[in-house]
């Protein structure tokens, strides 16, 4: 019997089980369905693009056939593997805007504004510029500066002044807008995955078990209160293990939402459809999916100093035998941001960019010839929302993932695509790209009306890796609430879900440390530390 049983080794579940571990009286078991994170392209920061092939460290899910999007199933990496998608990420370092986190307070998320959550990036964060107000200096998550800078990237910083647009040196600085270069989760030019921040250095207290390859198939549930996992180990048996406080779900906005359903918790005539018994009907389970859409503008470069021709057995000799220099210290997107369009509903930048000194067509799938480089666009507040569904009632089939991209009957996010579209093509058009700049690729130079940019999202925008939102934390009286804002599940005792799953809103950013965050303050609320 163990107290606590966390499903799921991602980026909340490594804090979780560092936090928890820390009182020698609790026996904490952790379990993740991937592997160890042995793979030597994890933590060599430009390994991300070799990644990206690599099914054995992701869950490789796809979409259901997105209706606004010509129909297309949209590819969804998400790591499967010690860390979760902080092992396969590009490591930027975003936190948000303030004012995100004091709307999910409005939003029925009492205790979650943003002087709430800010001590709590703040203990994570070791930022390698030192502590103040706004950045930990001390923290397990290593946070670092770029070591290599791709001069296609400082065009691109230089392009998006030219553009008007004010550069920055802290987008988790007093203010977001700006454009310059990301900080990473990198620490001595190495991935700073939550694996390696927080796993590593207390694997080996004796009250914490890590079990790798052990897929979750249903939380147990008694008297309305969950009493423990029962699992498999690389496809085979069916273990059970108690805990005798809480289990905590840690898998993320696809994989949380779909063990609660296949134990029971979730929309009770979804859950009749495949046989399973109704333990508690929660509509809200699988409800309020929410992504950042992604558009890419593509350019040749008439110079070869694109990423694209790179020998990866040079870079990766570079870097491991010159001290994590080089090219291999780069996360790729190593330049980007955020801006707000004439569409920003409020003072919050609507926009962010990432730039990529390589062309990056299909997630890098689709390689084209040459060199070339790319600008990312999407925008930071969609109003569509999704909706996630269980394909049967086996753990081992993937569930059905309706995105509902650019489904919102006012079409303000088609709108907010098209307006990322335009200011991508403004600031390449800059005199700063002049020495580099080629053809353009995407969308094309015969892509000019609206009517064609439209075609042009359909046919190619994709996501850029945030889903979140499936099991909304809020008021315990909302129907459409999964977790209270102690990330307790409505209606089952000793059943917390600590992931991205719970944002009740998507933040303006990138959601890896965000979700650390959310761990950081949940393991406070376990133990009785945090209001």
């Amino acid at each position: 019997m163990y107290d606590y049983i966390i499903v799921g080794a991602g980026s909340a579940g490594c804090v979780m089980a560092n936090r928890l571990s820390e009182d020698p009286e609790c026996r904490v078991l952790l379990l993740e369905a991937g592997p160890s994170d042995w793979h030597p392209f994890i933590h060599m920061p430009a390994g991300l693009s070799k990644l990206v092939g690599q099914k054995g460290v992701n869950w490789d899910y796809s979409t259901a056939p997105e209706p606004q999007l010509d129909g297309r199933l949209l590819w969804w990496p998400r790591g499967k593997v010690l860390g979760g998608s902080s092992s396969i990420n590009a490591m930027c370092y975003i936190r948000g805007h303030a004012r995100d986190y004091d709307e999910w307070a409005q939003m029925g998320a009492e205790g979650w504004h943003w002087d709430n959550v800010l001590p709590y990036f703040l203990r994570s964060e070791g930022n390698e510029r030192g502590g103040s107000e706004l950045h930990g200096g001390d923290g397990p998550l290593g946070v670092s500066d770029p070591r290599h800078r791709n001069p296609l990237s400082e065009a691109f910083v230089e392009a998006a002044v030219q553009a008007g647009h004010p550069g920055t040196d802290d987008f988790n600085g007093p203010r977001q807008d700006g454009f310059g270069w990301y900080q990473t989760t990198t620490r001595d030019g190495a991935r700073s995955s939550s694996a390696a921040a927080y796993l590593k250095p207390v694997r080996k207290r004796p009250n914490l078990t890590v079990i790798t390859r052990a897929s979750a198939n249903r939380i147990t549930v008694e008297h309305g209160r969950a009493t423990g996992v029962v699992y498999s180990v690389a496809g085979k048996g069916a273990f059970c293990e108690g805990a005798s406080r809480e289990v905590i779900l840690c898998g993320g906005a696809i994989n949380s939402p779909q063990l609660l359903m296949l134990s029971g918790i979730g929309p009770a005539a979804h859950l009749r459809q495949h046989g399973i018994d109704v333990v508690a009907d929660l509509p809200g389970v699988g409800g309020n999916l929410q992504d950042h859409l992604d558009i890419c503008t593509l350019q040749r470069c008439t110079q070869g100093l694109s990423y694209d021709k790179l020998s990866d057995t040079l870079v990766a000799l570079q870097y491991y035998l010159g001290g994590r220099k080089g090219p291999g210290s780069s996360n790729i997107a190593e330049a980007g941001g955020f801006l707000r369009s004439a569409l920003a509903e409020d003072e919050r930048p609507d926009m962010q960019f990432h730039f990529v000194p390589a062309q990056l067509d299909d997630h890098g799938r689709n390689r084209l010839p040459g060199n070339g480089y790319t600008l990312h666009a999407c925008g930071l507040r969609p109003r569509s929302r999704g909706r996630l569904y269980l394909a049967s009632a086996s753990a081992a089939d993937k569930p059905r993932i309706e995105a509902g991209y650019l489904n919102d009957p006012e079409g303000y996010d088609l709108k907010v695509m098209v307006e990322a579209v335009r200011l991508s093509r403004e600031i390449l058009a800059q005199p700063a790209f002049a020495p580099f700049r080629g053809e353009e690729i995407l969308p094309g130079a015969k892509v000019q009306d609206e009517a064609d940019i439209v075609a042009f999202i359909r046919r190619k925008a994709e996501s850029i890796y945030h889903p979140v939102g499936t099991c909304r934390m809020g008021r315990a009286d909302d129907p459409d609430t999964v977790v209270d804002p102690q990330l307790r599940v409505k209606g089952i005792g000793a059943l917390r879900v600590v992931d991205a799953s719970v944002m009740p809103r998507l933040i303006g950013g990138n959601t890896n440390a965000p979700t650390m965050m959310i761990a950081e303050r949940a393991a406070d609320l376990i133990r009785g530390r945090a209001a």
